[in-house]
């Protein structure tokens, strides 16, 4: 064996070639060291809803970004994956910004006190793929069990679970002992499902937004107002004090946090897009006064129009209580009329469903009613689910758009769908972050 006279040198020299030999192996095990490009050939494409067809085009994708959109149909000379979507129409991944993926319709309001938390991760699991093969590639998760939603997010980015891009605002913040808050229970059990999201004063309410940011929220969600299918029967308007939501949006912002909150009736309306929220979810009952707060402060629509189908679609058959049901006809007749003021008035209308109140897959039927109901055309109903969603979410510069530097969210379908919105309902392929989805 050598004698080493110059330890320290050896050593040098040692480490050098351990940390060589290591970025080699990290090269080889790397999936991106060695990756393909991904040619996509698009017989129409749409590129940004608000323009319209540009017609064949060719997509080349690198790493889940989109590094080349060339007109015309381009084969490349060197190796690359090529996705021939000649026949097909190619277009922005869609974005749904309102959806539950860890709950399934039912009126069986007693499950929560007998299904454990972990059982939303595997609901969730199931409806994240059923999304994504839907053709939505983005969802706002708007109210889970704690950490469910949060699960989810990290399972799809990852690669674990196949599903769309999530942001979640994990648990709802409702008054207590208001929509949102668990109820119809002995106290007792109430007390023992309570997950600390509820609050009283503006001073509580801070807390419980600090608190939701410490524990991963992506944003925040209230119920400014009562809602249809919670036990308690205290109406549809205004839950949350004018005080209180200042404090929740105040306290959002400092924490870089939007506040998407859902209201029905007029004055939970006003006051919450007084207070400063991104969103009123449903929007139902909003009057002019409530229409002209939200024109004011640039308060987006979400009307979730097709929650209501799912809810007719159930009413009469035993599942919910006479006391949602009284809660249901109140708003049936309403359904719409708030969504088609707010695009007279120029107040954004931004795609969103309430997916969970009816069966997740059905999400883009919510395009057909946003053109019989809330007056739009086509157009703009497909960039109410793109663009106009991409703003509300804060990533206008990621995703909505089929644009150099954008991630790899790119659906196809079978005909036009800024001549019919219906095409939008069959979806042929399916990329997610430059993962194809099957």
């Amino acid at each position: 064996m050598p004698q080493i006279t110059d330890v320290s040198a050896f050593m040098r020299r040692a480490y050098r070639y351990a940390m060589f030999s290591a970025a080699a192996i990290c090269t080889a095990l790397s999936p991106n060291a060695f990756a393909q490009d991904t040619v996509i050939l698009a017989g129409d494409l749409i590129a940004n809803a608000e323009r319209g067809n540009s017609g064949p085009a060719t997509i080349t994708v690198r790493d889940g970004i989109i590094v080349a959109v060339a007109p015309g149909l381009q084969r490349p000379d060197g190796e690359a994956v090529i996705i021939d979507l000649s026949n097909l129409t190619v277009l922005p991944g869609l974005i749904d910004s309102h959806v539950h993926l860890s709950g399934d319709p039912g009126g069986d309001f007693w499950r929560a006190a007998v299904e454990p938390d972990e059982w939303g991760v595997i609901v969730g699991t199931k409806n994240a793929r059923i999304t994504a093969l839907s053709g939505f590639t983005t969802v706002r998760d708007l109210g889970s069990a704690p950490q469910v939603g949060f699960v989810l997010r990290r399972g799809t980015e990852e690669g674990f679970i196949v599903g769309p891009r999530i942001l979640s605002s994990g648990s709802t913040i409702a008054i207590i002992g208001g929509h949102g808050d668990i109820s119809g229970f002995r106290p007792e059990v109430n007390a023992a499902l309570d997950d600390g999201s509820a609050c009283t004063g503006p001073v509580q309410c801070a807390a419980v937004v600090r608190t939701a940011s410490k524990n991963g929220a992506d944003l925040i969600k209230i119920t400014a107002t009562g809602g249809v299918l919670s036990q308690q029967a205290r109406g549809l308007d205004q839950h949350f004090t004018d005080a209180e939501m200042k404090a929740i949006v105040d306290t959002a912002k400092t924490l870089g946090l939007k506040v998407a909150a859902h209201a029905h009736g007029p004055r939970g309306i006003e006051g919450a897009a007084r207070a400063g929220v991104s969103s009123i979810e449903h929007c139902t009952f909003a009057d002019e006064a409530a229409l002209d707060v939200m024109q004011a402060n640039g308060t987006a629509c979400v009307p979730t129009l097709m929650a209501y189908t799912g809810i007719r679609e159930r009413l009469g058959k035993g599942i919910y209580t006479p006391q949602v049901e009284d809660k249901i006809r109140a708003t049936l007749q309403e359904v719409g009329k708030a969504a088609n003021r707010s695009r007279a008035r120029g107040i954004p209308v931004v795609f969103g469903t309430d997916a969970g109140v009816f069966e997740h897959g059905r999400n883009a039927e919510e395009f057909a009613l946003l053109v019989e109901l809330a007056g739009m055309t086509p157009r703009e109903a497909l960039a109410s689910a793109t663009t106009e969603a991409a703003k509300l979410l804060g990533l206008e510069n990621e995703i909505g758009k089929i644009e150099v530097g954008y991630s790899a969210d790119i659906i196809a379908v079978q005909g036009n769908p800024l001549e019919s919105v219906e095409t939008l309902e069959k979806v042929d392929f399916v990329m997610i972050r430059g993962r194809v989805i099957e």
